[in-house]
C-alpha cells in the first residue's frame, strides 16, 4: 500500500538539502533587515526562517528554484490529492486566477482549461523563463506570466477573481503589504484560496515554518480586509482555505 507520508517524508529530506546546498552557495538572498515600523518584529532568525515576524509568525526562507523537481515529484498527484484541491477552486469558464509563485506551474496548466486566464506570478528569473517555455510547448495562450516583486503581484486594480496560493503564504517577506496590493489587484467580491501545509499536524513531514494553522492564517488575512469563508476538508496534508475581499 502506498504511504503517502512515508513517500513524502523521503521526498522532503531530499528537497530539504537541495535548498540547503543552495543557501551554502548563496542561491537564498532574502534576509531580515530591521527598519523602524510598527508592522513587523525581528529576533534571531531560526534555521529555516528569516527572522522577521508579521504576527507573532516567523515569516520562512524562500524555496529557490533548485528545488522544482520537489513540486514535479511524480508522487504529488497521491499524496496532496491535487485533483479534489483543483476541484474544490471557486473559478467557471470567465474566471480570471492569479498563480501567485507558481513555481513551475504544477496548478498553473492545470487551472488553465477551465477558466478565462491564468496568470502566473513569480520572482525568480529561471523560474519566468521556465513558465514561458512550458506556456508555449503546452500551447496554453490563456497563460500569462508576470514578475512580480516582493511586496506585490504587479497586477491592474480590479483585475482578477481569485488569487491562488499553494505552500508560498508563509514564505511572503512582505505579507501585510501583499495583502493590500493582492486586496486591489481583486475584483469586487474576489477571492483568495491558501494551500498552506497543516501547522496544527505534527505528523505532516514539512519544516515546521513551511506550516501554518487556520488560526495564524486567519488572523493575519482578516487584519487586511479579508473574510474567512470556508476551509475545505478532504486534503490528506494541507488546508484549503478561501477568503473574500
Amino acid at each position: 500500500m502506498f504511504n503517502f507520508r512515508t513517500s513524502l517524508f523521503s521526498a522532503a529530506l531530499l528537497f530539504c538539502q537541495c535548498t540547503q546546498n543552495n543557501e551554502h552557495q548563496g542561491g537564498n538572498k532574502q534576509q531580515a533587515t530591521h527598519p523602524d515600523d510598527t508592522v513587523y518584529t525581528y529576533k534571531k532568525p531560526s534555521p529555516n526562517g528569516i527572522g522577521k515576524l508579521y504576527k507573532d509568525r516567523e515569516i520562512a526562507k524562500v524555496i529557490s528554484f533548485s528545488g522544482a523537481g520537489w513540486l514535479e515529484r511524480d508522487t504529488r498527484n497521491q499524496e496532496e490529492n491535487v485533483s479534489l484541491a483543483v476541484k474544490y477552486l471557486p473559478v467557471d469558464q470567465n474566471s480570471v486566477v492569479a498563480d501567485i509563485g507558481a513555481g513551475t506551474g504544477f496548478y498553473t496548466f492545470r487551472i488553465a482549461p477551465n477558466v478565462k486566464k491564468v496568470v502566473a506570478i513569480e520572482l525568480q528569473d529561471e523560474a519566468l523563463d521556465y513558465l514561458k517555455e512550458r506556456a508555449k510547448t503546452l500551447k496554453q495562450k490563456n497563460v500569462e506570466v508576470v514578475k512580480g516583486t516582493e511586496k506585490a503581484p504587479n497586477l491592474p486594480d480590479g483585475s482578477i477573481d481569485l488569487a491562488l496560493m499553494v505552500d508560498v503564504y508563509h514564505e511572503l517577506e512582505f505579507p501585510h503589504e501583499y495583502l493590500q496590493a493582492l486586496y486591489k489587484a481583486l475584483k469586487p467580491g474576489g477571492k483568495v484560496v491558501l494551500l498552506e501545509y497543516k501547522g496544527e499536524d505534527p505528523e505532516v513531514p514539512i519544516k515546521e515554518l513551511h506550516k501554518t494553522t487556520t488560526k495564524q492564517i486567519s488572523k493575519e488575512l482578516t487584519a487586511n480586509g479579508f473574510s474567512f469563508i470556508e476551509d475545505k476538508t478532504g486534503l490528506p496534508m494541507q488546508h484549503f482555505l478561501i477568503y473574500k475581499k
